[in-house]
């Protein structure tokens, strides 16, 4: 991936040694001497002054190399980019700063046939992966190319932003990429020939975080790689026992995040922050029932710690959710009003994921009403401290709990019998998968 700048190249100019050092003073007084020093770069990398500013995060002298119409594409020997040496070192404020002056994120090096967003996330810099990512939406890379085919753009050997990140041991950087629709079950192969996915490299660096994330997202424990191996049989082989318990094919099967459902996109981030924690829990105690026999199993979901257990039982009883009447109100259908927790929530879009093979995209209908789910967002704050005034307002709103509660339990009397016959949301961790499938294109020519 070029790991690094040489530390001679600061003997070979004083200019690049001003730069590497920070002395933006010396840097002015050399270039208003020699302005041609702008075009020179070192002997045998063909580092140029921006390369070293960037991977070094000289933010002041980089602004000022630029102010100088220096060109943000400059590339060294290795045909990078110095947004590419930004993002491999994580100089989040010089990714800005060159994406701001134009620097143009679909290039590739010349070593992989790599692009910024595969150094980003192969380094697991988040930030600077969430930065280019922003730029493509807002560039006319999301018109020429098309923002999905950037996010799943490949190197040389086929390879995704997404099988790096995996690769790596990167779990936030795979979260990035999957919530930007990185194709969990990519294959590096081409041609109609199998490769590895995702799944087959998080379980080759034994990552249990990015399998927990990737398994969420849809990823097929059963596709096999280039040697007819399944993702459980590389953990096997790499000694990650752990991996291979949440991995073996006859284990539970995961619940999946509904991504397909178009309301499940366009949440807002605390809703789908609620949704997603939930998700996790409710695969976690999975993973617990699984892990029993290691030494070294997982801790307790969360959920079921006495902390929260504390803080169901200071809430307010009009507060508790009526399908499971276990956890708290935390998210309402916006049209109609009505409130679940995030874990009924989530078991309500599970257990109407559309089927994949046929991309229904139809949504599931509120428990209560029957009504449509277009939107959800997180239920307003309720208030559970006792006032010693006992004010008029808090009055009020008590009132409008109840009565809040009362038309739930009313309207869904008969209509939301079947999502409670299900029992609790950890239960359902034996539900259909509905896996998304990568899609066909990815692996033609």
């Amino acid at each position: 991936m070029g790991q690094g700048l040489s530390c001679a190249v600061n003997q070979e100019n004083g200019l690049f040694g001003a730069v590497q050092g920070g002395n933006l003073e010396i840097v002015k007084v050399m270039l208003e001497r020699d302005p041609s020093l702008l075009h020179e770069s070192t002997v045998y990398d063909h580092y140029s002054a921006l390369h070293i500013a960037a991977a070094n995060g000289q933010i002041e002298i980089l602004s000022m190399l630029l102010a100088r119409s220096v060109n943000p594409n400059v590339v060294n020997r290795q045909k990078q980019t110095p947004l590419m040496l930004a993002a491999m070192r994580g100089k989040i404020t010089c990714v800005k700063k060159l994406i701001e002056a134009g620097a143009d994120i679909l290039m590739f090096d010349s070593g992989n046939e790599r692009t910024c967003l595969h150094y980003a996330a192969y380094y697991g810099h988040s930030d600077c992966l969430q930065a280019i990512l922003s730029a493509a939406q807002s560039s006319s890379v999301a018109v020429s190319w098309g923002y999905a085919r950037f996010v799943n753009i490949r190197d040389r050997k086929g390879a995704t932003p997404l099988h790096l990140a995996a690769r790596q041991r990167q779990p936030e950087c795979v979260h990035i990429l999957l919530d930007n629709g990185a194709l969990v079950c990519a294959s590096t192969g081409r041609n109609g020939f199998r490769g590895s996915t995702p799944l087959h490299l998080a379980a080759r660096g034994g990552s249990l975080d990015c399998i927990r994330k990737l398994l969420a997202w849809g990823a097929d424990r059963r596709q096999r790689d280039a040697s007819g191996r399944i993702p459980y049989v590389v953990a096997l082989k790499h000694h990650h026992g752990e991996c291979a318990a949440l991995l073996n094919p006859s284990s539970a099967e995961p619940l999946v995040w509904p991504s397909p459902l178009k309301f499940i996109s366009e949440l807002n981030e605390d809703a789908k922050a609620l949704l997603e924690q939930a998700l996790m829990e409710a695969n976690r105690e999975r993973e617990n029932n699984i892990l029993k026999g290691f030494p070294c199993s997982l801790s307790s979901p969360s959920h079921s710690d006495s902390g929260m257990d504390d803080s169901i039982s200071k809430a307010s009883d009009t507060e508790l959710c009526c399908i499971c009447f276990e956890q708290v109100c935390n998210i309402e259908v916006q049209d109609c009003g009505h409130q679940m927790c995030a874990q009924c929530t989530l078991a309500l879009c599970c257990h109407n994921k559309p089927n994949p093979t046929n991309a229904s995209l139809t949504p599931p209908l509120c428990p209560f009403c029957r009504g449509t789910i277009a939107r959800l967002v997180v239920a307003p704050k309720l208030n559970t401290e006792d006032d010693a005034d006992h004010d008029i307002s808090d009055t009020h709103s008590a009132k409008v709990r109840k009565a809040k509660r009362s038309r739930n339990l009313s309207e869904g009397s008969s209509s939301f019998k079947g999502l409670s016959a299900v029992g609790s949301f950890s239960k359902m961790a034996g539900c259909g998968t509905g896996r998304v499938a990568a899609e066909d294109e990815f692996d033609k020519p």
